[in-house]
């Protein structure tokens, strides 16, 4: 029977977990983008589809292309940080179910049906998103997730062929924690849960 996760391991994802806008130097090696991509490619999603697509920004040639997609205040912070990640989705992620669905032909459900592409690609990939700051988290990396940036021209640059759309940004790396701010208030649950 699975029990509760230690507090240790819930104040690492939850609790005492921040957003960072401030980096150390210190890299993020290509073993732990694998490592971190192990872990949260096992995140469900809806018929398997897994449909998004990260590309890990990690060079200064590239961090200075990414630069030019962001909105003022998050630039400085993405040149910052040692990678940046642009969670994306596949338009095309059907053609893959037939292998990640094999018990039902669920590549008849998504193919020719635009909108249904659309939305089940972004929620999901939104979905795979959480899952990888929370990977993130458990392998000790911090996470400054952003949308502020110009989808459009992210595009362009990054998946020209548009095989991939970007859904939001998150720098990983190593945070400076001395330059954090105090947390920000939450909602109280009876603000944004209901029980029915």
């Amino acid at each position: 029977m699975r029990q509760p996760l230690p507090d240790a391991a819930l104040d690492q994802l939850f609790r005492t977990a921040r957003t960072h806008w401030h980096w150390t130097d210190r890299p993020v090696s290509d073993e732990t983008l694998r490592a971190l991509y192990d872990l949260w490619k096992l995140g469900p999603t809806s018929a398997n589809s897994s449909p998004a697509r990260v590309t890990f920004v990690r060079s200064r040639e590239a961090k200075e292309k990414l630069a030019e997609c962001m909105a003022g205040g998050n630039r400085e912070q993405t040149l910052a940080a040692p990678v940046t990640a642009i969670v994306g989705y596949s338009p095309t992620f059907y053609e893959e179910l037939p292998r990640l669905y094999p018990h039902d032909d669920a590549r008849s459900w998504f193919a020719g049906n635009p909108p249904l592409i659309e939305e089940t690609a972004f929620r999901n990939s939104t979905l795979q998103g959480a899952y990888l700051m929370l990977a993130a988290r458990s392998l000790g990396l911090d996470c400054g997730p952003m949308s502020g940036f110009d989808r459009s021209l992210c595009d362009a640059l990054f998946f020209e062929d548009g095989d991939v759309r970007s859904n939001f940004l998150v720098n990983l790396g190593y945070g400076d924690e001395t330059k954090l701010l105090p947390r920000d208030p939450r909602l109280d649950f009876a603000d944004a849960c209901s029980i029915v």
